[in-house]
């Protein structure tokens, strides 16, 4: 009898058991999801709540809150993966930087491109004043005389100047006897060059008055002259350049059959590396 009174009130035990978990089991809904405000979880089964009770719950189901233990490297990986995915997407725009011999340019400036091109621009010029700048990027003092050479250029928009880079001609610099800079020379119509200097700041008075004296109009019927026909030869002589240049036929001079005629030796043009040594470039830092 006793015996039998043990199995009852364990059984009753066992059943009473087993009502408490159903009514707690009620309680939580067979499927439910949560979001962590940035990504939402899937939805999560009764069993697998069940047996990580101990470590998804803070608290039982006894009309408390549910507490959920949120995985904090979730959002670091969403947002690795968004800041890899906008990183193509963005782009670093640099603009062109600007030499400072390209700064200030007016409409009746630009660079002369070719030893044929300065040739050609002096010839169409017609009896308009045309000033050759011969520079240098690194000459110091070529750069503190380009803001002043700009304003010249607007003040007077009838002369056109025309800029030559050291640097890039070279070479047809040497044939133009151009060894200090900054130079310039001054062409007008027939006449040709009508003067040819090198200034600074400190001597831009010089420049001045060589601008006052020859920008007023002129009026010439004969043809522009350019640059003079030993320095047209010398420039169609260097191998270096690409310009052909075929020279004027000479007139024979009459002279009286007893007359001697006494003649001057003419100099041999030089090569760019013999002018290169016996004159090298001097350029004005003021």
């Amino acid at each position: 009898m006793a015996e039998t009174l043990i199995k009852t009130s364990l059984v009753s035990s066992w059943h009473g058991n087993r009502n408490q978990q159903r009514q707690r089991v009620s309680m939580v809904p067979r499927t439910c999801s949560f979001n962590t405000g940035v990504k939402s979880f899937p939805s999560l089964k009764l069993k697998s709540q069940l047996h990580r009770s101990s470590s998804s719950f803070s608290s039982e189901f006894h009309g408390k809150k549910a507490i959920f233990r949120v995985n904090r490297s979730t959002p670091k990986r969403v947002n690795s993966q968004f800041s890899v995915s906008a990183a193509p997407k963005m782009t670093l725009r640099v603009g062109k930087v600007q030499k400072w011999w390209e700064k200030g340019h007016q409409p009746n400036m630009r660079e002369v491109t070719s030893a044929q091109d300065l040739v050609d621009s002096l010839l169409n010029a017609g009896d308009k004043l045309v000033i050759v700048d011969f520079f240098s990027p690194g000459c110091g003092g070529c750069k503190a005389l380009h803001p002043k050479i700009c304003q010249f250029a607007e003040m007077n928009p009838d002369v056109e100047f025309l800029q030559v880079n050291y640097e890039e001609h070279k070479s047809m610099c040497y044939s133009l006897n151009v060894h200090v800079l900054p130079f310039f020379r001054f062409y007008r119509g027939a006449q040709g060059r009508v003067c040819s200097f090198s200034c600074t700041n400190a001597t831009i008075k010089k420049f001045r008055d060589a601008l006052a004296k020859h920008t007023p109009d002129r009026c010439s019927l004969e043809p522009t002259k350019g640059l003079e026909e030993k320095e047209l030869i010398a420039l169609s002589e260097n191998r270096d350049l690409n310009f052909t240049y075929t020279p004027k036929p000479s007139q024979p001079v009459h002279t009286p059959a007893n007359e001697e005629v006494a003649t001057e030796a003419v100099p041999s043009l030089t090569s760019k590396s013999e002018v290169s040594k016996e004159r090298p470039l001097v350029t004005a830092w003021r």
